[in-house]
């Protein structure tokens, strides 16, 4: 069984590249990819590119071309100061996209229709300590100012990418299983990453290591037989 692991930023794809030196980088539409041999699995990893498009159209070619039997997208994110803490992983439940703004019609249906829930139940375990819960994706960096509307929403982080994957995977009724660590934690008064970008180019590395490092256990926890 093949798996495919997406990732999206270019800090992130860094950071991930530097774990497999001898790795035979390739070519593919939206940008390189290699394979290599993580215990018994096959995985494929792929660098999408940052935001919701190219991540959507990203992944959907990789299901078009390779039909991953799972597909993982591993990454960070900006956490709630007061949800969430720097490092702690959130495993994602349920997306929604918040830059879309609709002044003709109903935004309560434009809303609804670009969030998805992720069923997980094919999942056994959580291998790891992990918090479940709701990101929200938008293609900018998050505005303070946001963060009360998103919380009533049942967010505990924000990224780029993760609901433009899962509506793809929902819409191809393929397996995905998102795992994103706060690399950074953000409040109404502001975050502590924005005009640091070192700041989130160091705590990417060692969130990446340690995510593909944990990647075997989800592994074998997700393609372990359910329970009789």
């Amino acid at each position: 069984m093949e798996t495919a692991v997406i990732i999206s930023a270019k800090s992130e794809w860094k950071a991930v590249k530097a774990l497999f030196p001898a790795a035979e980088i390739q070519d593919f539409p939206y940008g390189e990819c290699f394979a290599t041999q993580m215990g018994r699995f096959l995985v494929r990893f792929f660098h999408a590119g940052w935001g919701k498009t190219a991540s959507g159209g990203a992944l959907q070619y990789v299901i078009s071309h390779h039909a991953p039997a799972l597909t993982v997208n591993l990454g960070t994110c900006g956490g709630f100061e007061g949800l969430m803490r720097q490092g702690e992983v959130l495993l994602v439940e349920k997306t929604f996209i918040y830059d879309m703004v609709e002044l003709m019609g109903d935004f309560g249906t434009l809303e609804r229709y670009y969030t998805t829930e992720l069923d997980l139940s094919w999942l056994t375990h959580a291998p790891f300590p992990v918090r479940r819960g709701t990101i929200a994706s938008a293609d900018g960096d998050l505005l303070p100012a946001k963060i009360p509307h998103l919380q009533t929403r049942g967010a505990l982080a924000a990224d780029w990418e993760s609901a433009s994957l899962a509506w793809v995977a929902n819409k191809n009724g393929a397996r995905l299983l998102i795992l994103r660590a706060v690399s950074d934690l953000v409040s109404p008064n502001g975050g502590e990453a924005y005009n640091n970008i070192e700041l989130f180019r160091e705590r990417t590395k060692s969130i990446m290591k340690m995510l593909v490092d944990q990647l075997p256990a989800w592994l074998e926890a997700a393609y372990a037989p359910p329970s009789p």
